[in-house]
């Protein structure tokens, strides 16, 4: 009798660790839909490429979505998603301020919303991104002393995004403060494609303004239309009296710097990092706790060659 009870109760224990794993098992079983209209940019793709090998990590299950530019579509997926009832829904560098009625959708549905360098709105609950003003003052001000404070430059822009919104913004900021540096053009980078758009462009500008020093510099908001520039400059033969910057430090980017090419600086920014800071944003939420804040920065450097050296 003493056996058998004895026997019943190692069940009974047996029976409560198996359900405590398979609950566990289950906890750990979430669905993320990633959202994004530039999966073709270089830094969208190795910062969502990261974010799913660091859920993957954690048994999550991610669903990418692309739209290749198209808000509208984006819009239409993330309703997809939350009639799904997934876990969470991620914003891959997609303007939040066009998503408001998805994102209160989302709220409701106590799907949790959050920003991979995507910018923050109330009812997003972080947004993870790099410093953009910093990041567009550390630029703009080496560009702007390369060229001895005067001259005309071009602008590379789209502003759509958050960050290149705000990178432009510091640019005006600091324009006001150098009336000598003039913009004679500001062209809006078509996505995807950006480096083959900038260059195109840039190849236009190049020949409405074909006098030697009539542009001195060339600011772009980010690395790919920086390349297309520099590509353009180089074919003209001009590069040694146009210089270019951009923001993201690719390694293309970086090369062309190195290679002493027009293209003088690029600030870093750690996508791969962001991605590793979702995830932990997102442990925090499944396990019922807040975001540690409603932005979190990665941290980015300027480079140059000189750095390089």
């Amino acid at each position: 009798m003493v056996k058998n009870v004895g026997k019943v109760l190692w069940l009974v224990l047996l029976c409560v660790l198996v359900g405590t794993l398979i609950s566990a098992a289950w906890a750990q079983e979430k669905t993320i839909a990633m959202l994004t209209p530039y999966l073709a940019s270089v830094t969208t793709n190795q910062m969502i490429k990261a974010f799913e090998e660091e859920a993957k990590k954690k048994g999550w299950n991610v669903i990418t979505i692309d739209t290749k530019g198209d808000f509208a579509a984006l819009a239409s997926r993330m309703e997809d998603m939350i009639a799904r009832k997934v876990d969470a829904i991620v914003l891959g560098m997609a303007d939040p301020v066009q998503l408001k009625d998805q994102i209160k959708k989302a709220n409701e549905a106590n799907i949790p919303v959050l920003g991979g360098d995507a910018g923050w709105i109330p009812g997003v609950a972080c947004n993870v991104t790099s410093n953009n003003y910093v990041m567009s003052a550390m630029m703009t001000t080496y560009l702007f002393n390369a060229i001895g404070l005067e001259g005309n430059i071009v602008v590379f822009t789209h502003r759509p995004h958050h960050g290149v919104r705000k990178r432009t913004r510091i640019l005006e900021a600091i324009l006001e403060e150098n009336p000598n540096i003039k913009v004679i053009t500001e062209h809006h980078v078509q996505v995807p494609g950006p480096i083959e758009d900038a260059r195109k462009a840039m190849e236009s500008i190049l020949i409405a303004n074909p006098q030697p020093g009539s542009i001195k510099a060339v600011w772009a908001a980010w690395d790919e239309p920086a390349i297309g520039a520099t590509q353009a400059i180089i074919a003209a033969g001009r590069e040694k009296e146009i210089v270019v910057a951009g923001i993201d430090g690719t390694s293309q980017a970086i090369e062309l710097i190195k290679k002493g090419s027009p293209l003088i600086a690029t600030v870093s920014q750690d996508f791969v990092a962001m991605a590793k800071i979702l995830v932990e944003q997102l442990e925090r939420i499944f396990a019922g706790q807040a975001p540690t804040s409603i932005e979190i920065y990665a941290p980015s450097e300027l480079i140059t060659r000189e750095s390089l050296e």
